[in-house]
């Protein structure tokens, strides 16, 4: 016995697929992963408490410099065929939006993050990839310097602009 799918099955299939998915997203995943609820069902199902207990975290006591909640706007130039990396001080779970955006061309970066104290060179990567743009969030993992390296291919200095929102201590261009 021969079973031959046609293709208006498979579409209505794709579709349905799709709608639950979607449906699952909305409903499910967004209210117990972060705590956002469009539609209210993960409040009434009690999913939006997973990620309220997951984003209240208790932070180990220790006597830390705190992070200081602010807005920030840096003009960085990467120079034509050098990388270059900018780096924040967080402490562990400190929250940071961030937006980078090029004059047009595309960088290859590297967000990243490395242990306070660490002197074996351990680093641990976020993000990697070659974009003229990025726009995303972050909590740090542990206390420490995290941020871009980013390397210029091209003949010509490339302009970044660099929005962060949340709390970190600025370092700067490292070295």
């Amino acid at each position: 016995m021969e079973h031959s799918v046609s293709l208006t099955t498979l579409i209505k299939a794709t579709l349905a697929a799709i709608v639950l998915a979607v449906i699952a997203l909305v409903t499910v995943i967004l209210p117990a992963e972060y705590n956002i609820d469009p539609t209210g069902v993960g409040r009434t199902l009690g999913l939006s408490v997973l990620a309220q207990s997951a984003q209240a975290a208790p932070t180990p006591p220790q006597a830390k410099t705190e992070s200081i909640a602010s807005e920030q706007v840096i003009e960085i130039t990467v120079p034509a065929q050098m990388g270059i990396e900018y780096k924040l001080k967080m402490n562990q779970y400190d929250k940071l939006a961030y937006e980078w955006i090029t004059d047009g061309s595309p960088l290859y970066f590297d967000l990243h993050g490395e242990p306070e104290g660490d002197t074996s060179g351990y680093f641990e990567s976020y993000a990697i990839a070659t974009l003229n743009a990025m726009k995303g969030s972050f909590t740090a993992p542990f206390d420490g310097s995290h941020g871009w390296y980013w390397k210029n291919t091209s003949d010509k200095p490339i302009a970044v602009q660099l929005i962060l929102n949340g709390q970190f201590q600025i370092i700067g261009l490292k070295p």
